[in-house]
């Protein structure tokens, strides 16, 4: 079940174990700390089942206009089974009734990495579209590409 979190400890609790999980994609001590401290003072939305957190969503707002899907995890041993979609759905809807016309992302450049092109592939099926890759914004081994979706 899908579920809005507003307890901060809560929050932190989640993504931090989610994210401990996911080492092939957040294996930086320092940003996967920042995606944590910053996921506390965010909207966010978890699957729950059974009392345990299998992912979980964040939206940041980077413009008036502009959904950011700050960090997104779901747990390793439960990937294709559904769970990502689920909320990304519940964050598409709040980001319509809040009045956003996009949704962005930011991921590494596909080509670079086999975790991250699966992750550019669940995207890209959700119709998310390239927006702009900066290729130095993080590092030269991590080029921030930008990927963008039009609210309907």
């Amino acid at each position: 079940m899908i579920v809005y979190i507003e307890d901060e400890k809560q929050k932190e609790l989640i993504s931090s174990t989610i994210l401990s999980d996911l080492p092939d994609w957040f294996g930086l001590p320092d940003s996967t700390a920042e995606y944590i401290r910053c996921s506390k003072e965010l909207p966010f939305w978890a699957e729950i089942e059974n009392d345990t957190a299998k992912g979980f969503i964040t939206l940041k707002e980077t413009s008036s206009y502009t959904a950011e899907i700050y960090v997104m995890g779901v747990r390793k041993a439960v990937h294709k089974n559904g769970i990502g979609k689920k909320l990304f759905d519940a964050f598409y809807s709040y980001a319509k009734e809040h009045g956003y016309s996009f949704i962005q992302v930011k991921t590494v450049e596909e080509g670079h990495y086999d975790e991250y092109d699966r992750t550019i592939q669940f995207y890209k099926k959700l119709g998310f579209k390239e927006l702009e890759c900066f290729p130095t914004l993080w590092d030269e081994w991590n080029p921030c590409q930008i990927y963008i979706m039009a609210i309907k």
